[in-house]
């Protein structure tokens, strides 16, 4: 385990409009406001061909092949992130929601594009005094977080 320790900063009420995408607009969010690292949390509704990152193709393979999918209709979304510098310097959201249509629930990174129908909203909570970051761990090319 890696550990470093952070104090809660501003806290932002965020509401996001109907087809903006969820990561390019909360990394833009971030950029606009100073906001280096935070914690986030995610409820409202996910569009129609949005697409998610599910997992790998295969549980300890390398290279990791990532596996995507899109959601067919609109789904209900809770979800929940973090936003660390990422190798270029510029904020990162890293963030797993839970899609559901009727008894159908998905559940995945956002970073493959999710697309707001016509409402989501975010709670962005300010880290300060934070020096984690994400680096580039050769073995999977995953951008991890290193507190």
């Amino acid at each position: 385990m890696k550990y470093s320790q952070a104090k809660q900063g501003r806290v932002f009420v965020i509401r996001l409009e109907d087809g903006d995408i969820l990561h390019e607009v909360i990394e833009a969010f971030a950029l606009e406001h100073s906001i280096t690292a935070a914690s986030l949390i995610v409820l409202g509704g996910a569009d129609d061909g949005s697409r998610l990152v599910v997992g790998p193709e295969e549980d300890r393979a390398s290279p990791v092949v990532p596996m995507q999918t899109s959601l067919r209709n609109v789904h209900e979304v809770a979800g929940v992130g973090t936003l660390f510098p990422g190798p270029d310097g510029k904020p990162s959201l890293h963030m797993h929601i839970a899609c559901g249509r009727k008894e159908q629930t998905v559940t995945g990174c956002v970073r493959a594009g999710v697309r707001v129908w016509h409402v989501m909203e975010v709670i962005l909570t300010e880290l300060l005094d934070c020096t984690a970051q994400r680096v580039v761990e050769p073995a999977t090319g995953f951008a991890l977080m290193q507190p």
